[in-house]
C-alpha cells in the first residue's frame, strides 16, 4: 500500500498540435495525504481544472500516473472508472447541478441509487445537521438560496464517504459570508472523516486557509510552502 493517499507522477496533458498546442499539464508531480486540505491557485487557463479532471478520472492524461490509495486510475477502463468515481471520489463544482424535480434528499442520494447502494441515512442526517439543512430535506432546489444549494451539492459529494474531495471553484457563485461557511464545512469534514481535499480557487483568502498551497502556471505546478499565494 502506498504511503500517501494520492500520488501523481510525471503527469502530462496537451491540447492541440503544432504551433497552437497548449501544454495544460507539464510533468506534474505531487502527493496528498488523508486529512489534508490542499488549494490550487493560478490564472485562468493555467491547467488547474485539467489537473482536477485527470485526478478525478474524467479525462485521461497523455502520460504519467495517478494512484489513489494504491489504485492506478490511469490504467483502468471506462466502466471500472465510472464505478470508482461513484464510490471513492466526491466532486463539487461551481455549478450545483441539482435536478429541479427532486427534493434535497432525493438529489443527495441519487448517485447511490444509481449505484444500487443503500444510503446511510444516519450519516445523511449528520451531514444535514452539519450544514444547517435538516429542515430543508423535503424542499426543492428552487426553494433554496444559492448557499443552500451549494451545501446540497456538497452533501451529495460526501454521502458515499469518498476518500478524496475534488472541488472546482465551489464558492465562485457565492458571496463572501456563504463562501466562508462552505469552506468551514469542508475543512471540518476533511478533519472529521480523514478525507483529502483538493480545491481550485481564485480567492487567495480561501487558499491561505489550506494546509498546502500549490500554484499552476502554464501547466507547471509549484508548491508555495507557506509563501503568500499571490
Amino acid at each position: 500500500m502506498d504511503q500517501h493517499l494520492v500520488i501523481v507522477e510525471n503527469l502530462n496533458k496537451q491540447f492541440g498540435e503544432g504551433e497552437t498546442a497548449v501544454k495544460a499539464l507539464d510533468n506534474v508531480n505531487f502527493t496528498l495525504d488523508s486529512g489534508v486540505f490542499a488549494a490550487v491557485t493560478g490564472e485562468s487557463g493555467s491547467g488547474k481544472t485539467t489537473l482536477l479532471n485527470v485526478i478525478g478520472s474524467l479525462m485521461p492524461p497523455d502520460s504519467g500516473s495517478v494512484r489513489i490509495d494504491g489504485y492506478d486510475i490511469t490504467k483502468q477502463g471506462d466502466d471500472a472508472l465510472a464505478v470508482y468515481r461513484r464510490r471513492k471520489i466526491g466532486f463539487i463544482f461551481q455549478n450545483y447541478n441539482l435536478i429541479p424535480v427532486l427534493t434535497v434528499e432525493e438529489n443527495i442520494v441519487l448517485p447511490m441509487n444509481l449505484d444500487s447502494a443503500e444510503p446511510d441515512y444516519e450519516y445523511l442526517g449528520e451531514l444535514l445537521r452539519m450544514t444547517g439543512l435538516e429542515s430543508k430535506r423535503r424542499n426543492f432546489p428552487h426553494e433554496l438560496s444559492g448557499g443552500q444549494q451549494q451545501r446540497v451539492a456538497f452533501i451529495r459529494a460526501l454521502i458515499h464517504k469518498p476518500d478524496i474531495i475534488l472541488a472546482d471553484e465551489p464558492t465562485g457563485n457565492l458571496d463572501s459570508r456563504n463562501s466562508q461557511e462552505i469552506i468551514n464545512i469542508l475543512k471540518e469534514s476533511v478533519k472529521k472523516y480523514n478525507q483529502a481535499l483538493l480545491l481550485i480557487t481564485h480567492d487567495l483568502n480561501i487558499a491561505a486557509q489550506a494546509d498546502r498551497i500549490f500554484r499552476m502556471d502554464d501547466g507547471v505546478m509549484t508548491e508555495l510552502n507557506g509563501v503568500n499565494p499571490q
